[in-house]
This record gives structure tokens, sequence and C-alpha cells, in this order.
């Protein structure tokens, strides 16, 4: 169902870019927007993924490293039936992660420090396998797709504005042109973020059977909302732009579940998982055991997982 959703959202929103390009600019103002908008699609497509990790200086991990992270992208990634991201660290002290790349082939879990800090390695797993459920849907590429129309629409409003619409002999009304100048790039923000939405519970129930538990994504999920409210991540906030790729929203102010908001409230995501565990039966994340930091595990993380 969420699919049909998103395929909605996304076909609501190129035919908000047509309509917009038409009014505004007539068939040949429609048509070097859509060229501009390909062109900005096939930077996204290839270059995207890089440009986001160098804005929040994520930096590689490699096999082996101290935290025994990369075991554990791997070991989740084969229970995922996905070849092995790439896997990078963010030296900020906020609990955070995301994933990016155009395909599973070309993919990047990210994370920072102060997640590895704060959660232990179930709730760990629970974020990695959250991240890997995003790489799979293929919302890496969804979300690049709708920012970058969403783009092209508010791009286009503006230059309608400035060259006065159709041209002389189509003008459009000043009252339209406001309009179309002021709602449209607000509609697209809002069928943006109702797609961001729908594919984070996506992502969470996908997520919880890559990991083998619900409890531990949702446990995940509360410590990082914890965290963000209280460390901030200077890199997202100087760049706001790339918050609906994160876990949670990186950004301070922006908590609650109304109609501009990129992610679901926290409690009701833990309130779903948390539905989803009571039916499989599972049980909840130990506590008390930091990432890497308690009995047994490559690095001392608590063992059971399908990592182990």
């Amino acid at each position: 169902m969420n699919y049909v959703k998103t395929a909605v959202l996304l076909a609501g929103m190129t035919a908000l870019f047509m309509g917009v390009g038409y009014s505004l600019g007539g068939q040949g103002g429609m048509l070097i927007a859509l060229l501009f908008a390909a062109g900005t699609n096939l930077w996204a497509w290839w270059g995207s993924d890089k440009a986001v990790l160098r804005m929040h200086g994520a930096q590689p991990v490699l096999p082996g490293d101290s935290y025994g992270l990369h075991e554990m992208v791997d070991l989740l990634s084969k229970n995922a039936g996905l070849p092995t991201p790439k896997v990078y660290l963010m030296n900020t002290d906020q609990p955070n992660a995301f994933a990016t790349g155009r395909n599973p082939e070309n993919a990047a879990v990210a994370v920072t420090t102060g997640l590895l800090r704060t959660l232990n390695k179930e709730e760990v797993a629970g974020v990695v396998a959250h991240e890997l459920a995003h790489i799979q849907n293929r919302d890496t590429l969804i979300m690049t797709i709708t920012a970058t129309i969403a783009g092209a629409v508010s791009m286009i409003a503006r230059f309608g504005g400035m060259f006065g619409g159709r041209g002389n002999s189509q003008r459009a009304s000043p009252v339209a042109m406001i309009l179309t100048m002021i709602v449209a790039p607000l509609a697209a923000m809002v069928i943006q973020m109702f797609i961001s939405r729908t594919r984070e519970y996506a992502a969470d129930r996908r997520g919880a059977e890559i990991c083998g538990n619900p409890l531990w994504l949702a446990s995940a999920l509360q410590g990082i909302s914890r965290g963000v409210q209280q460390r901030p991540m200077v890199s997202a906030e100087n760049d706001p732009a790339t918050a609906h790729m994160f876990i949670i929203n990186p950004l301070s102010g922006a908590r609650l579940d109304n109609l501009f908001s990129t992610h679901p409230r926290t409690e009701n995501r833990v309130a779903e998982l948390e539905k989803l565990a009571a039916a499989t039966g599972a049980r909840p994340a130990p506590r008390g055991r930091e990432f890497g930091r308690g009995p047994g595990g490559a690095q001392g993380g608590a063992r059971g997982g399908p990592w182990s």
C-alpha cells in the first residue's frame, strides 16, 4: 500500500511541475524547465551521494574497525539479501544515521560517533537495518527525485514571476501568478514531506525484519530522539535540505508530526513497532550495554542478533 501511495504522490509532484511550467512559461518555458530538471536529476543520480557524505564530513570505515561496525553492516546486509554498502562515520555527538546512493550496488550507510556512544549493540543493529531497508526499497533514489522536482517547481515559479509568465500574448493575471509563485512551491514541499514520512514507516517495518526484533529499532528511535533534542548537529543545521535523509530529523525545533515535518513523530513510529513486536513475541533490547562494550561479540558487544 505504501508503494501505491508513493507512486501517487510522485505522479502528483510531476503533474504539479508540468502545470506550473505551462501556466508560467507556456510550452516553451515548460520545455526549458524540463530540460533543466533532467540535467539536475542526472547530476543527482551520479553525484549527490558523494556530495552529501562530504557535506557531513563522513569518513570511510574499513573492515576490522575498532567498533566492529563494518562487520555488523556486512552481516545485516547478508541477512537482507543486499550487497554490503560502503560504511561511513560522522564525527558528531548527535546520535543519528542516514543512507544514500542511487541503487543497492552503489550505496552507503553513515552513522555518527554519537550513535555508537549512546546506543547498545542491538539498538545500533536496528538503526543499521532501518538504513539498509531504505537502500533495499530504493528510497534514496525516490527522495533524490522528489527533492529535485520540488526544487525545479520552486525555480520555475521564481523565473515565471521574473519574466512575467507566458508572454505578452497570453499573459497570466497578476493574482494567478502570485498564487502560483507562492502555492506551487508550498504544494511541492508538502508532497515531498508526505513521501518522506510514508517511506519512514515502510523502512521501520522492513528494518525490524532485517535485524530480527522490532523493539531494538523502537528503543533506538527513542534514544536518538532524546539525543537530537540535547545535541545539535552543526552540518545539518548548516544545510537543512539533507534533514529528510536521517533516521530522525537532526534539526532543532522540528519535532512535531505536522504537515511540514519530514518525519513522523517518534512516538507514532515506536507504537507501530511495538504492535509488530507484540505480534511476533519479540523481547526488548537489553539495557546498560553500549555498542562494543558488553560481554561477547567482536568488540565486546551483546550477542544473539543475526550478526553473531
